[in-house]
């Protein structure tokens, strides 16, 4: 979503042009677009401090050549301002699993719709490496503003709804899409593991994605998996991006057997995981899947090779996950015991619980009919499983 060391070519032909991120003459006509937005005055009031007030901003947007000059120019400077002012730093591990000058698909676990991305390019861009292109679902793009912001950071759209045909049709194109970035060396791509953020802080790959990534293949499962050079990313966060509209969110499917998002939500979502403090986050990059491991894989009956090949990576984004203090004094309030006391201090859980009490009290208050009890338990279980579910 971010910054580039070096330029990209997207693919020649049209068949693409309805997913593809913008080239540069493209860009140039959404800045100028975005700088006649409305929504131009809130990412100024965020970036108070930056030197850009709301006159310079437009001004520069309106000056840009292209992707690589919006995204060093501002969108760098927005990124870091994000982290400074949400967070108390980054953490990374992992780094030299991807200096190696090969492209990836890059597969993570998805918990903040906007950040998660965003801030991995930020790492790359800062070490060094190459950034990515960027699967994002279009339900997200609410508007114009929104799409022209996403697709000049490189992002490459996903088909979310239609009809089976149209889905099948959308998720082929994907998929060629994304092993052409890799296979032609031409940059790197980023997808989460599953269809949206897990909400419950339980990370499982999708079989449904590695299935979407074979139907662009030959049909050899081993060369076509390992020619996509899939590298795993953990990502953790000490406060939970929109912890808690996602317990609302579990506690209504739970009660009414469904959720329905209103209009403009994921909009508010989006706003929120920016704006909300998080503590901590850490970045955690793991070795890529080696063709011996989908070699072990390739020996199973067809449903259960994308089983294990899901549970290998799953392992990877597991194992390398980084537990906070959240997790364990969410952990120990659930169960009534002091059982993980050495992993925090009572200073961390006294603020934890008067932010639990806080956040959840809100939602309570303005819908009486929601058990305080019940939505309690579910938020400390979204915690608590990064923890019993590693």
């Amino acid at each position: 979503m971010l910054y580039v060391s070096k330029k990209i070519i997207h693919m020649e032909g049209r068949e693409f042009d309805s997913i593809r991120p913008y080239n540069d003459e493209q860009t140039r006509e959404a800045l100028k677009r975005i700088a006649k937005a409305p929504e131009i005055k809130q990412v100024c009031k965020f970036m108070h401090g930056s030197g850009l007030d709301e006159d310079s901003l437009r001004m520069l947007l309106c000056s840009l050549n292209g992707i690589d000059d919006f995204q060093v120019k501002v969108m760098a400077t927005v990124v870091r301002m994000v982290i400074a002012k949400t967070t108390k730093g980054i953490l990374t591990s992992g780094i030299e699993n991807i200096k190696n000058g090969k492209k990836h698909l890059i597969v993570s676990n998805h918990r903040d719709i906007m950040l998660d991305p965003a801030i991995i390019q930020l790492i790359l861009f800062e070490n060094g490496i190459s950034t990515t292109e960027i699967a994002v679902g279009d339900n997200l793009i609410a508007n114009q503003f929104i799409e022209d912001v996403f697709r000049s950071n490189r992002m490459i759209k996903v088909t979310r709804g239609g009809t089976p045909r149209e889905k099948y049709t959308a998720s082929k194109l994907l998929s060629t899409y994304l092993r052409d970035c890799v296979v032609s060396d031409r940059c790197s791509a980023w997808i989460a593991q599953r269809n949206g953020r897990s909400k419950d802080g339980k990370d499982m790959t999708e079989q449904g994605l590695l299935k979407m990534f074979e139907m662009s293949g030959s049909g050899d499962f081993v060369n076509d998996f390992d020619a996509l050079s899939i590298l795993p990313v953990s990502i953790s966060y000490q406060f939970e991006p929109c912890d808690f509209l996602k317990a609302r969110e579990l506690y209504i499917t739970r009660r009414d057997g469904k959720y329905t998002k209103k209009p403009g939500e994921d909009t508010e979502s989006i706003l929120i995981g920016i704006m909300q403090d998080k503590g901590h986050i850490s970045f955690d990059f793991s070795p890529e899947i080696t063709r011996a491991e989908i070699e072990e894989c390739a020996k199973l009956d067809k449903n259960e090779r994308f089983t294990a090949l899901a549970s290998v990576i799953d392992q990877r984004i597991k194992s390398n996950y980084r537990l906070f203090d959240n997790s364990y004094i969410a952990c120990d309030l659930l169960s009534g015991t002091d059982a993980h006391r050495d992993k925090y201090t009572p200073e961390a859980k006294g603020y934890f619980m008067t932010y639990m009490e806080k956040g959840l009290s809100v939602i309570v208050e303005k819908e009486p009919d929601i058990d305080y009890n019940e939505l309690r338990e579910i938020f400390l279980s979204i915690y608590a499983n990064s923890l019993t579910c590693k």
